[in-house]
């Protein structure tokens, strides 16, 4: 097959041509760029002559409310496994979402048998993909996925501006403490909770100041564990009675008191030496 060598020389002048014909002078078109430029930044200006609206800070650290709280629904994030595995106790980590708006929690779990825990995550409703992040001689971190049947705490605590300083898991449910602006932001709270189903039992509240750590007291629970764990030797060296005993004694599991005496040993040196 033989090529028209001319034809394709005339075709490949010709749309050349046309390039340049379309094509300004490279120094008109340094000239223009500089006019284009000089126009998009003069057009993004305000020309108005007012200055742009701003956003003015809000602030809540002045006052506001303190409260521990005790919430129950079968919904709520993992309530199905803490119903099965009566003798851990878990404490939410932190949050985050992925690029398909899925929210993964990480969760620390303290007990001394994790077989129990591990099965009834598995089939727990409110999550799903759980995986073992980490693990210690008496607690697992885990990392899980929420599922559309889970019911989130957050749509509750941010229309209302409230603030969770703690969340950890108890017997009958969720133990969480949280700061609102002021009482009217609780009582808002409280009836979205109650017109969720979930129900809310106050156990301890107080007015936060201007000095506030952001610790709350001493639960009636906490003092009830150190003044039993103190009377009996707890403390002493060496110990006149073990986590173990005082689990039997108080009618609760022996995480539940390891948990409770770190929570109320730290809240007592976070309020009088830090």
């Amino acid at each position: 097959m033989s090529l028209d060598l001319t034809e394709t020389t005339e075709k490949r002048e010709r749309a050349r041509t046309d390039a340049e014909a379309e094509s300004p002078p490279a120094s008109v078109t340094a000239s223009q760029t500089e006019s284009a430029t000089a126009t998009v930044d003069t057009g993004s200006a305000d020309h108005s002559g007012t200055t742009p609206a701003q956003t003015p800070l809000r602030t809540q650290a002045d006052g506001g409310v303190i409260a521990q709280l005790r919430l129950e629904h079968e919904a709520l994030l993992l309530r199905p496994t803490l119903r099965r595995a009566l003798d851990t106790t878990v404490e939410l980590e932190y949050r985050t979402q992925t690029p398909q708006d899925r929210t993964i929690v990480f969760l620390t779990v303290y007990g001394s048998e994790f077989e129990p825990f591990d099965r009834a995550l598995a089939v727990d409703p409110t999550v799903t993909d759980p995986v073992l992040v980490d693990r210690y001689s008496d607690r697992r971190v885990y990392r899980v996925t929420l599922t559309d049947r889970a019911l989130p705490l957050a749509p509750m605590t941010t229309p209302v501006d409230g603030h969770i300083l703690d969340i950890t898991s108890s017997r009958d449910g969720w133990l969480v403490q949280l700061r609102f602006p002021d009482r009217d932001a609780l009582v808002e709270f409280n009836d979205t909770c109650r017109a969720r189903g979930v129900s809310v039992a106050v156990e301890h509240l107080r007015v936060s100041d201007d000095e506030d750590d952001g610790v709350v007291a001493l639960t009636e629970k906490q003092q009830e564990l150190l003044l039993v764990a103190y009377q009996e030797g707890y403390f002493d060296v060496p110990r006149g009675i073990s986590q173990d005993e005082l689990a039997d004694r108080l009618d609760v599991s022996k995480s539940a008191v390891s948990q409770r005496l770190r929570r109320a040993i730290g809240e007592l040196c976070g309020a009088t030496i830090a």
